[in-house]
């Protein structure tokens, strides 16, 4: 497991951890974040933060797709799950920058 997890410090502030997940893996962040201390990194979760994307898809005026085909495609992406509760984050400790995109 211990090969699931990659530390990269920038400085005694700002480090990176990256968690890998197998494909038919859940993610669990909590869950690994306890095996991440386990290997003796020190951190306190309330005082992480999350970083996420959001992406807004919007259609476009002179688009490829014909309508119907663009407002099916963006009712599904905002449908699909909501990525703080998919990696199970505390939602208070998550930053979600944004994107707009036209399709």
């Amino acid at each position: 497991d211990d090969e699931k997890i990659f530390l990269e410090s920038f400085n005694r502030h700002f480090s990176r951890l990256v968690i890998t997940f197998g494909y038919m893996e859940t993610p669990n962040i909590p869950r690994a974040l306890v095996l991440a201390r386990k290997l003796g990194l020190k951190f306190d979760i309330m005082s992480t933060s999350f970083f996420l994307s959001r992406r807004t898809i919007l259609p476009s005026k002179k688009g490829g797709l014909p309508f119907w085909q663009d407002r099916l495609f963006i009712s599904l992406a905002q449908n699909a799950s909501n990525a703080t509760d998919y990696f199970g984050l505390p939602s208070g400790r998550v930053v979600e920058l944004g994107l707009q995109t036209t399709i």
